[in-house]
């Protein structure tokens, strides 16, 4: 077990989460929903990487919503502030040394899909890794070899979208595509990336999915659309207009991850 892991033990010893969940930009008011949480700061847990993005606070809240034990990381760190695909990897390790048979990741994305608008939720069915790098370059063992079909667990899909439709908000499913950034792309590189199958792009999420599929953890993603890719419409890209614009979005996530956890997490 990790130091890290074995800090939170020590700290909460009769706390075993079931589920841990990633926040990306705009998403962190989610934590508020946590009931009897507990706060850890990353400095404070050995081998954590230190978020340093605006809208990422660099913290661990552990805690409950409704029936399911649930610990929230709110803020990550992203393979373009130091160029390693692993830096999440004792994150999502320390997951599962918990106890966590499930992880959901979210992030902040542009859409691809003219047919809808920002504000709107993606639920995540597949993605496409354009970085051409891995987490788990350098790991040994047959282990590292992970199969990646149905990554993004197709019961928990359901239920999320069964939830959103519900709840009568603006959701659909679509592929992810991750591009390393931390510049926007091109709308060259929009219109490669439609060709290809995606229906969203951001710069997160891929890395820590292949490493919990790796640590054999179940996953489900969440891209909140903020904007519509370069050249799909006359905004102009900026952090601080990813931010302005989360808002919209996150509370629908909110309201469908805080239904999903209070039946109790598959």
């Amino acid at each position: 077990m990790s130091k890290a892991s074995k800090h939170i033990r020590e700290l909460l010893p009769d706390f075993s989460p079931e589920v841990a969940i990633i926040l990306g930009s705009g998403l962190g008011g989610f934590a508020e929903l946590v009931e009897n949480a507990t706060k850890i700061s990353y400095r404070d847990l050995k081998g954590f990487p230190q978020a340093g993005v605006a809208g990422h606070a660099g913290q661990l809240i552990c805690g409950t919503i409704g029936k399911t034990k649930i610990i929230v990381a709110q803020g990550r760190a992203h393979f373009y502030e130091h160029g390693d695909a692993t830096v999440m990897d004792p994150v999502i390790k320390c997951f599962k040394q918990l106890g966590c048979h499930t992880l959901i990741v979210t992030n902040a994305a542009g859409g691809l899909n003219t047919d809808y608008n920002p504000g709107s939720v993606m639920i995540i069915n597949d993605h496409i890794n354009f970085s051409a790098t891995s987490p788990l370059i350098g790991k040994e063992g047959n282990e590292r070899f992970v199969g990646m079909a149905d990554a993004y667990d197709p019961t928990i899909r359901e239920r999320l979208m069964t939830i959103a439709e519900y709840e009568n908000l603006d959701a659909y499913e679509g592929v992810y595509m991750w591009f390393t950034g931390p510049h926007f792309e091109t709308p060259a590189e929009i219109r490669m990336a439609k060709m290809l199958g995606a229906e969203a792009v951001g710069m997160s999420t891929v890395p820590e999915v292949i490493l919990a599929r790796f640590y054999g953890m179940k996953v489900a993603g969440l891209s909140n659309i903020t904007n519509l890719g370069a050249g799909l419409s006359d905004e102009s890209l900026s952090h601080e207009h990813t931010m302005a614009m989360a808002g919209k979005g996150a509370k629908k996530i909110a309201t469908i991850l805080k239904a999903y956890l209070t039946e109790g997490a598959l």
